[in-house]
């Protein structure tokens, strides 16, 4: 049994992506969404996880008011499976219920109880800010060290002719004044 998780971190605003396989797996099968689960199935010391939905292998997604872990065909109006273009409209569609089985490939979770390190951190994911801070250091002495490049040009031939550019005027619109003018000049006539 393997399951890809994913993460939703409020704090941070982000997602972070894990898999569980072997009997981790098996503690996760059989919960329901809404329900809570320690991080420690992961390697996430401290945190506490909530099972917001998740999807089948056939892409089919997970849906709270459907119990059991079973696929069903439901007629839905809105909400998770149907995004109604239409007042009204309502269509059958398929949707897993709402409790972990093993055709379940994905489940959706969110950070209800953070632990003393960031998910980022526990995870080994850098900050964007971080690499281009290391990035520009690691940079500014090649920079200096490199001779400058030299520009080649290809044969004139090859170049495609550029279209000429032709200045656009701007068109003057009436002022407001003008306008109210006009109908009163109208009326006196």
């Amino acid at each position: 049994m393997e399951f890809k998780l994913a993460i939703g971190d409020p704090a941070s605003k982000r997602t972070y992506k894990a898999e569980l396989k072997g009997s981790d797996a098996e503690k996760l099968a059989g919960k329901k969404i809404g329900e809570s689960f320690k991080g420690e199935l992961l390697g996430l010391g401290g945190y506490e996880l909530q099972i917001t939905g998740g999807s089948d292998n056939a892409g089919f997604p997970m849906r709270r008011d459907v119990t059991g872990p079973t696929r069903r065909k439901i007629i839905l109006s809105s909400g998770v499976g149907f995004n109604s273009k239409r007042n009204g409209l309502r269509r059958r569609k398929s949707i897993r219920g709402n409790t972990i089985s093993v055709d379940i490939v994905q489940v959706n979770c969110k950070v209800v109880k953070a632990g003393k390190k960031t998910l980022a951190d526990a995870f080994g994911i850098v900050p964007k800010e971080a690499e281009k801070k290391e990035g520009e250091a690691a940079e500014a002495p090649k920079q200096e060290a490199k001779p400058e490049a030299k520009i080649e040009e290809k044969p004139i031939a090859d170049k495609k002719e550029e279209a000429p550019k032709v200045e656009e005027k701007p068109v003057e619109q009436p002022k407001a004044e003008e306008k109210k003018e006009k109908p009163a000049e109208a009326k006196k006539e």
